[in-house]
């Protein structure tokens, strides 16, 4: 009777979760499978809720990235009111889902991910977190909460609070931004940008203990999606839709959020809540594609400022083709956080910056919209259908992890197929297994994460019988 190995739950991530590992009478793996074990149920609550609640709203969906929720959702609801939002509000808008992105790329890296390339691997697990990397490596733990911390306090800055803020509204942004608040923010840059090539520079001087890591955690050829400019730059707010192959070859382009459902599918696994997207034209399951940091440096040309661009360049010759190895999306965050700060920056610099004008008033004039806008994690859709009187009477968000979905099963079975072997348990190899689903830093139900030590139980059966197990917390 064949093996499975239970990995429950798996750690370091942002929610629960579980892996199930199969093997044959052998010990060979044949399969794995990512669990998402909660059931949200966000798009059924929302209905019969007026329109520009949604917001607010649906930013209760993460308490790690709720300013995503928030920026797509609006965008929806100005579709459902056709109104064109202010230029100073979009750049607004913009420097806050940045600042979202260099707090929560922060959280990946240093405190989810560094314990693993600092301490390695096969490291006592007891310390393998940011507790133990306080110990063994303080200036990259401080390096990491600095950075988070300025993001988080521009959003609290901007918004008036940190988690589940209220600013982006339909039509814009509830208030302007002053100028003291702006020179102050500006100030603060030069030493973050600082921190975080410094950063780079550490993690690009590990890569070659992990050579085995990078061969094996999902490296496969597959399709990539997200943002770009009109003029092919990284983009994270707006832009159109792009789509590339494995050797960068652009598949569709110039994709409006308001189309998605002609390339993008969703299935449904009975052994998950997290849907599996995949792109149409090929079908399911084999039109996986991957989003976030990873693939919005595969798909653009540049970036679109200087240092991120000179680190882009570097990152591109990994590889002739795309960057298919998803251990390189720790690389591909470091560089999204120089870029994010070099692009806030230069927000911040723009002369209608402190305009007062930010915000559109309009009532429903439309009965469906879709917003698009990239979260950390990748690529996040919310589509809206109000009735006459604004009340939401459908609605549909593709969350950003569920479009790894895919990714994610091919990548633990690979990894595993790399790593597991026979009928004991290797705590190191297990991690490694975990550790595919952390270089996508999943985001599955974002209140629950904890720090350092969860209760983690591993264990080997044979049918009933348990052949090994380890507990951890």
């Amino acid at each position: 009777m064949a093996n499975t190995i239970t990995i429950d739950p798996v750690t370091r991530i942002e929610g629960h979760s579980k892996i199930t590992i199969y093997m044959d009478d052998q010990g060979a793996v044949t399969d794995a499978r990512f669990h998402v074990t909660q059931f949200r149920g966000f798009e059924k609550f929302c209905e019969g809720r007026p329109f520009y609640e949604m917001p607010a709203l649906t930013a209760r969906t993460c308490g790690i990235c709720p300013v995503s929720h928030l920026v797509a959702s609006a965008k929806a609801c100005d579709e459902l009111m056709a109104v064109r939002i202010p230029e100073t509000a979009v750049k607004l808008r913009k420097i806050i889902n940045l600042s979202q992105l260099i707090q929560s790329h922060a959280l990946s890296f240093f405190h989810l991910s560094s314990p693993d390339l600092l301490l390695g691997m096969d490291a006592d697990p007891n310390s393998r977190n940011i507790l133990g990397l306080l110990k063994s490596h303080p200036e990259a733990a401080r390096d990491g909460i600095a950075l988070r911390k300025f993001g988080q306090s521009v959003i609290e800055r901007l918004a008036g609070k940190r988690i589940h803020p209220a600013w982006v509204v339909p039509g814009g942004v509830s208030r302007p931004l002053t100028a003291e608040l702006r020179d102050e923010i500006l100030e603060e840059i030069p030493p973050m940008l600082e921190i975080a090539q410094r950063s780079l520079e550490t993690f690009q001087g590990l890569y070659e203990g992990f050579e085995r890591e990078i061969e094996t955690f999902a490296n496969f050829p597959s399709l990539f999606m997200g943002l770009v400019t009109d003029n092919d730059n990284l983009e994270h707010y707006d832009g159109k839709l792009r789509v590339v192959d494995a050797n960068r070859n652009i598949v569709h382009a110039g994709i409006h959020p308001a189309s998605y459902q002609e390339f993008i599918a969703e299935a449904v696994e009975p052994d998950s809540y997290l849907k599996s997207p995949y792109y149409r034209k090929i079908g399911y399951p084999d039109g996986l594609y991957r989003v976030g940091p990873l693939a919005r440096l595969n798909v653009c040309e540049r970036c679109g400022t200087p240092l991120a661009d000179e680190a882009l360049r570097t990152f591109r010759r990994l590889s002739p083709g795309a960057v298919l190895s998803s251990f390189h999306y720790h690389y591909a965050r470091l560089i999204e956080i120089i870029y994010g700060l070099e692009k806030t920056r230069d927000l911040l610099r723009e002369p209608d910056i402190l305009d007062a004008h930010v915000r559109a008033h309009a009532e429903p004039n439309r009965f469906e919209g879709v917003g698009m806008s990239e979260a950390p994690r990748g690529m996040l859709l919310h589509h809206y259908r109000i009735d006459e009187q604004g009340l939401i009477s459908w609605s549909n968000l593709i969350i950003a992890t569920g479009h790894n979905n895919l990714a994610m099963n091919r990548g633990i079975t690979q990894a595993a197929k790399a790593f597991v072997k026979g009928d004991k348990l290797e705590e190191g190899a297990l991690n490694r297994v975990e550790a595919v689903i952390r270089c996508y830093d999943p985001c599955l139900s974002c209140s629950t994460h904890a720090i350092g030590q969860m209760p983690l139980l591993i264990e080997l059966r044979n049918g009933n019988n348990v052949l090994d197990r380890k507990h951890r917390g």
